[in-house]
């Protein structure tokens, strides 16, 4: 861990004191969850067109997920699904909203837009009040029209793509997550700090990859970086040699990928070719599965990786939680974004006894309040009775500080800076927190 860190807890203390992207995990059975009186009717023939929602406050908050249960980024499936029943749980156990406890159901967002909009309508069916996902950028904007359409909030933890901050939501849309605009400068001023001058990016052409590669890249070129090529590929791609030989084109000294599970066949064609990491930089980011990714690079040698650097949100602001998790659900084989998506239900829990009311028409509204601008307080329980004594709270999370911007997502960042080393292992080099996004942008 590099000094910058001790930085990094006096800055996060001075915001709290001042008020601050394969099999799947099978997906668990709702607990508790029952059908609300009356359902809202979506639509069953695959538009986005906005649809009305039957007013469906019933005086219980209704939650349901549409997370990676099978997909490209399963991996992040059992840590986020975790997070929304340990936060429902702990809620629960709490007293729950309102006085009656929180339900949820479950729904698989596959990496496939069809298999999620068919979890919508089954959700919509239930009557949910708030849908917490997708995972992957390109999911949640296939998806964003029907929910935010009927008047639904929806929050996702791992959202990072830049097109939601000004999207048109109806103020329907939240995230907890930092935008991809903080992340790309984290990674940028990075790769210059390891002495390379001339680099290569390759991203995924969606929302998540196309986004964070421009971040990537305008950055790079403030701090005087030449990026030497600039591409984005088709994540379907049978043979991704193409992709890794349009990289190394201009012989750069380090390598950009923006990818989810593919990114390993990106890296065995590059390592093929002589561009491993004992001769450039290689950098990646959270989209990638990291801690299988040297053996899904090469399975006998942990070591091809060895040097690889990768910039993600950080999950680890709060050890505490992160134990507690983890004795929750111990067959949990990564945190990655769990501390987010947790924040999400906590938020929309508080923002419902903010507004007295589980009609998210009454508690979308004070999503935003109750993360900025009050007394401090980290627990469901506390910042609830905080609120019954009309005392007005400022909710920092497992994640961190969220101290929400008006277009609903936090104004600051924390990412780690991950290696892999000898073994495969991911290692965490440096915590980075970002300078706070500027309200009006």
């Amino acid at each position: 861990m590099r000094t910058r860190t001790s930085l990094v807890v006096a800055l996060l203390l001075a915001l709290v004191l001042t008020a601050c992207g394969g099999g799947g995990a099978e997906a668990p059975e709702p607990e508790g969850s029952e059908t609300a009186a009356e359902p809202t009717q979506a639509p069953t023939d695959g538009s986005e067109e906005p649809v009305e929602r039957a007013d469906s406050a019933d005086g219980t908050l209704h939650l349901g997920y549409i997370l990676p249960e099978t997909g490209p980024i399963a991996y992040l499936g059992p840590p986020n699904i975790a997070a929304v029943r340990f936060a429902v749980e702990r809620i629960n156990e709490a007293g729950g909203v309102l006085g009656n406890e929180v339900t949820f159901a479950s729904g698989d967002e596959a990496g496939d837009p069809d298999v999620a909009r068919q979890a919508v309508d089954r959700h919509f069916a239930d009557g949910v009040d708030a849908i917490i996902g997708a995972a992957a950028s390109s999911i949640s904007l296939s998806i964003i029209d029907a929910i935010t359409g009927a008047e639904v909030v929806q929050c996702s933890g791992v959202n990072t793509g830049d097109a939601f901050t000004d999207y048109d939501d109806g103020g329907y849309y939240f995230r907890t997550v930092p935008s991809n605009v903080l992340q790309g400068p984290v990674l940028a001023n990075r790769i210059v700090e390891d002495g390379h001058a001339r680099v290569a990016i390759a991203s995924r052409a969606d929302d998540y990859g196309r986004s964070l590669s421009g971040s990537v890249a305008d950055a790079l070129r403030e701090v005087g970086a030449e990026v030497t090529t600039e591409t984005s590929y088709d994540p379907n791609l049978a043979d991704f040699s193409p992709v890794a030989s349009e990289l190394t084109a201009e012989d750069p000294d380090a390598v950009v990928l923006i990818s989810f599970e593919e990114g390993a066949q990106i890296l065995s064609h590059l390592i093929e070719s002589g561009y491993g990491p004992d001769r450039i930089g290689l950098y990646g980011t959270d989209g990638m599965p990291l801690p299988e990714l040297a053996e899904m690079v090469n399975p006998d040698d942990p070591s091809v990786l060895a040097g690889l650097t990768a910039t993600g949100a950080s999950s680890g602001y709060d050890e505490d939680f992160i134990a507690a998790l983890q004795e929750f659900d111990p067959e949990l084989e990564t945190t990655l974004f769990a501390p987010y998506t947790y924040d999400c239900v906590v938020i929309i829990a508080l923002a419902a006894e903010a507004a007295g009311s589980d009609d998210p028409v009454a508690f979308a509204p004070e999503i935003v309040g109750v993360t900025r601008d009050g007394q401090e307080c980290t627990s469901f329980e506390e910042c609830r009775d905080l609120l019954a004594d009309a005392v007005d709270i400022d909710y920092t999370g497992a994640s961190g500080p969220l101290d929400f911007i008006e277009q609903g997502e936090p104004s600051v960042g924390l990412y780690d800076v991950l290696v892999i080393d000898e073994q495969g292992e991911v290692t965490t080099d440096d915590t980075v927190l970002t300078e706070p996004m500027e309200e009006d942008r």
